[in-house]
C-alpha cells in the first residue's frame, strides 16, 4: 500500500500500465524477454507476475519476477523506495525470505519511467523483484502453529530492523496516527461503525498517546498482512500439514514506530479470515514475545492498538472506494469481517479479550499451547 496526506491525489494517481506497456517496460528497462505476464491485485500502486524466457545471460536468475510500478506520489519520494529495496536485500542476506531485486541494464535498482514509454513526463517509479514461492496466509486455515510462527517473525523483523531513516510523520498508516482518521469519518456516513471508531479514536488520544515515550522505538514492517506472507507446506511427523513462512511481501508501509505497534498490526491482520478471531491474538503474541518480550506497559496498550489498526484499515478503505469504486473488490477485503471482528472485541472489553489473549500467551511457557 502507498498512503499519505492527501489520500484523493495518491488515488488518482494510480498506474494504468497496460500488459503491452508493461512487458516493453521490461524488456527496454531491465534487459528480460518477456513470456508472459499478467496483472495483481493492488492498492495504488499497480504490480504483474511477469515470466521471462530463459536466455544464455539469465539462466542463473530466476525466471519469474514482480514488477513494481508505483503510483505517482510515491515516486515523487524515491529515497523512500530506495531504502525499502536495500531492506529487502539486507534481510534476504540476514536469512529472511524476502525477494532479490533486479538492476536495470543502467546498473539501477530502479527507473522513473512515463507511461507512454517515453513521450510523456516520466512519473512513475518502476523496480523489478524476484518472485517469491508460496500461498499466502490468506488462502489457508490457521492453527496455533502458524499463528505462532507469524508472531515470532514479526519480532525477529524488528530485531533486525535497527535503522533510523524512516520517521514519517504524518504517514496514515502509521499506527500513532490513528487520530488522523477523523478526516475520514464522512466515509462511514451515521451508524454504529462510525461510533465505535470515534470511540477509538477518543480513547487512543488519552490511553496511547500518552504512553508512547514508554513504549520502545524500532522501525515496523508495518503491514504484515495475510496477502504479504506467504507460506509453503510440508508434513510433520504424524502427517499433518505444518506450515514455513516462505516469502514476505511488500515494504511500502515501513516507518519508525514501537515494537507494540508491530505485534498489535500482525493480530489484526491475522484476525481477518480466522473462525475464532478473538483467540488468535495470544498466539501471535507468544511467538512475538519469543523473540521480543513486551513490557506490562505495552501489553497493557495491545487491546487500543489492534482496535486502532482495525479502524484504520476500514476507514481508510471506505474512503478510498468513494474515490476508486473500480477497485472496491480489493479495498474491501478488510471490511468483509473487518467491521464484525471490531465490534466483538468492543462488546467484549478490554479485560475479557486481554484475559483470553494473555491465557493463551502463558500456555507457551508451559509447553502446552492453547
Amino acid at each position: 500500500m502507498s498512503h499519505g496526506d492527501d489520500q484523493q491525489s495518491q488515488a488518482l494517481a494510480k498506474p494504468t500500465f497496460s500488459d503491452v506497456q508493461a512487458s516493453a517496460l521490461v524488456e527496454s528497462v531491465f534487459g528480460l524477454k518477456v513470456s508472459k505476464i499478467q496483472p495483481l491485485p493492488s492498492y495504488d500502486d499497480q504490480n504483474f507476475h511477469v515470466c521471462i524466457s530463459s536466455t544464455k545471460d539469465t539462466t542463473d536468475g530466476p525466471t519469474e519476477y514482480v514488477l513494481k510500478i508505483s503510483n505517482t506520489e510515491s515516486s515523487k519520494t524515491p529515497e523512500l523506495i530506495e531504502v525499502q529495496n536495500h531492506v529487502t536485500m539486507f534481510l534476504r542476506a540476514a536469512g529472511f525470505p524476502t525477494a532479490s531485486v533486479r538492476h536495470t541494464v543502467a546498473g539501477n535498482l530502479t527507473c522513473l519511467m512515463a507511461i507512454d514509454g517515453g513521450a510523456g513526463v516520466p512519473s512513475h517509479l518502476v523496480r523489478l523483484l524476484s518472485y517469491l514461492p508460496g500461498r499466502p496466509v490468506a488462502e489457508i486455515p490457521s492453527s496455533p502453529q502458524l499463528l505462532y510462527e507469524i508472531g515470532r517473525l514479526a519480532g525477529k523483523l524488528d530485531e533486525t530492523l535497527q535503522l533510523s531513516s524512516l520517521r514519517r510523520e504524518n504517514f496514515i498508516w502509521n499506527l500513532k496516527n490513528v487520530p488522523l482518521l477523523e478526516k475520514y469519518l464522512d466515509a462511514l456516513g451515521q451508524n454504529r461503525n462510525r461510533e465505535i471508531v470515534v470511540r477509538v479514536i477518543q480513547l487512543f488520544k488519552d490511553e496511547i498517546l500518552t504512553k508512547l515515550s514508554h513504549f520502545r522505538e524500532c522501525i515496523n514492517h508495518g503491514d504484515l498482512n495475510d496477502h504479504n506472507i506467504l507460506v509453503e507446506s510440508s508434513k510433520s511427523a504424524f502427517g499433518d500439514a505444518v506450515y514455513q513462512v516462505s516469502g514476505i511481501l511488500d515494504f511500502g508501509d515501513m516507518s519508525y514506530g514501537y515494537y507494540v505497534f508491530e505485534v498489535a498490526i500482525t493480530i489484526m491482520y491475522m484476525m481477518i479470515e480466522s473462525k475464532s478471531p478473538v483467540h488468535v491474538g495470544g498466539h501471535v503474541l507468544a511467538g512475538f514475545e519469543s523473540v521480543i518480550p513486551l513490557t506490562p506497559v505495552e501489553r497493557s496498550a495491545l487491546f487500543l492498538l489492534v482496535c486502532g489498526r482495525f479502524c484504520q484499515s476500514l476507514v481508510i478503505a471506505a474512503y478510498s472506494c468513494q474515490l476508486h469504486p473500480e477497485n472496491k473488490d480489493y479495498l474491501m477485503i478488510t471490511a468483509k469481517t473487518g467491521w464484525k471482528h471490531l465490534q466483538q472485541m468492543f462488546d467484549m472489553g478490554q479485560k475479557a479479550v486481554e484475559e483470553i489473549w494473555f491465557e493463551t500467551a502463558r500456555s507457551y511457557d508451559s509447553g502446552v499451547s492453547m
